[in-house]
């Protein structure tokens, strides 16, 4: 038995070594000003669940930002699926004097058709025929203002789509929108081919009664994401420009009549929306994840952003070291080689898609597994937590993350304010 514990405790040990380098270093800090005041507030107030915490003066300053780095000769797109609370987008809607938003997910555009009459709605992915046929299902005029007719851009990636799209409008006999998704070096889809572009525009004068052309979408996050020894990012920037003008240039010269009409040229995205600023063949230009920050989107292009959404985990067990199942006899030695093990958390819920934030210096806990109902958390003394503080942690993205809670917290001054709901995901 010696002999066993011997090894595993000296496999543990080498694991560590190899992974680390050298001994791990105390990591642990206390909670700063700023989440200590937080995690008063939600001991006084709160209701001792996970939550997601937007931050509303975070989100000010970003939007801010955002104004400030948008070309000034462009629109600008909310992404939905990065906010998705229809009062968080309201929120971002008139503080950001806008009322255009991209939709990925029909339950979405069925309930922001509802909620935001007036707004101007554009898929940010094409929509398989059956889901946009059930929107107009759920779709009742006399429930709301919004009109699909002249609000409301399917995105189409094909020709066959764009069939499938015109099958669609004579069953419902409604006139649909048609926005045209363009590859511009992502090759995630999306017409490559002008030869494409001239079928769909052949579709469309065939059958003006039931499809209208809006205009091109061209997503382009991969020119910030090659590595440089590639293709430099302006350099990438520049030949997608190139495609989306090549694009534009052929339907004018195939159909001048659309010279006259006032088509949407949407571009860009969070990680690509500053290259836009000093000249770009867009007329409007998405974003949405940069408004929040979550780390996914900590890149050099953001950097003028600052995160604005957080996890907040009341934890529910304190226990001194680390006991792992089987290996009870290391549970004071392993702190020994590891003083971020000397104290375990067990929090409310886990395994999301998050990073420790607050206090510093904690970790999961890679031998005794993860939960999605009590997470194992691991800290040194100097974190200072005690049962029924919080744990907040930083999502790695927004889209997924806030749909996983039922809803959002908005906070002002480290103050709670409201709870927002989850769009509809039904």
């Amino acid at each position: 038995m010696m002999q066993r514990r011997t090894f595993v405790l000296g496999s543990l040990a080498t694991a560590g070594l190899v992974a680390a380098g050298v001994k791990p270093k105390d990591n642990g800090q206390a909670y700063d000003t700023y989440f200590g005041s937080l995690n008063t507030e939600l001991q006084q107030k709160g209701q001792f669940v996970p939550r997601i915490l937007v931050d509303l003066d975070k989100l000010d300053s970003n939007i801010q930002v955002l104004q400030q780095q948008l070309n000034a000769q462009t629109d600008l797109r909310i992404v939905a699926k990065s906010l998705p609370s229809p009062e968080l987008l309201g929120y971002v809607m008139e503080q950001a004097q806008t009322n255009k938003l991209m939709v990925f997910h029909q339950p979405f555009l069925t309930d922001i058709a509802k909620r935001y009459p007036q707004s101007d709605l554009l898929l940010g992915k094409p929509m398989p025929v059956k889901a946009a046929e059930r929107f107009y299902q759920l779709f009742t005029e006399s429930e709301t203002d919004f009109r699909p007719e002249q609000q409301l851009q399917w995105l189409i990636d094909t020709p066959e789509r764009a069939e499938q799209y015109l099958a669609l409008a004579k069953k419902v006999q409604r006139k649909l929108l048609l926005n045209l998704e363009l590859d511009v070096g992502l090759h995630r889809g999306g017409l490559n081919r002008l030869s494409q572009l001239d079928d769909i525009v052949s579709l469309i004068e065939q059958h003006p009664e039931y499809i209208e052309l809006s205009g091109f979408m061209g997503y382009d996050p991969h020119v910030v994401k090659l590595p440089s020894i590639v293709k430099s990012a302006e350099q990438a920037y520049l030949e997608s420009q190139a495609i989306y003008q090549t694009f534009i240039e052929h339907l004018y010269k195939r159909a001048p009549r659309y010279q006259q009409i006032d088509l949407t040229f949407n571009g860009a995205g969070s990680p690509t929306i500053a290259m836009h600023q000093v000249k770009t063949v867009c007329n409007e230009l998405s974003a949405g994840s940069c408004l929040v920050k979550p780390s996914d989107f900590d890149i050099p292009s953001l950097s003028a952003f600052e995160p604005a959404a957080f996890i907040a985990s009341p934890i529910l067990k304190k226990l001194k070291g680390t006991e792992i199942p089987a290996l009870e006899f290391a549970k004071d030695m392993l702190p020994l080689w590891d003083p971020n093990l000397q104290h375990t958390y067990f929090i409310y819920g886990g395994k999301w898609m998050a990073d420790f934030e607050s206090p510093r210096g904690l970790q999961n806990n890679g031998l005794y597994g993860s939960s999605t109902n009590q997470q194992i958390v691991n800290g040194s003394k100097l974190t200072n937590l005690q049962v029924d503080d919080h744990i907040f942690l930083r999502p790695h993205q927004s889209e997924a993350v806030f749909l996983q809670f039922g809803q959002v917290t908005a906070i002002r001054q480290q103050t709670l304010l409201a709870n927002w709901n989850i769009l509809s995901q039904v």
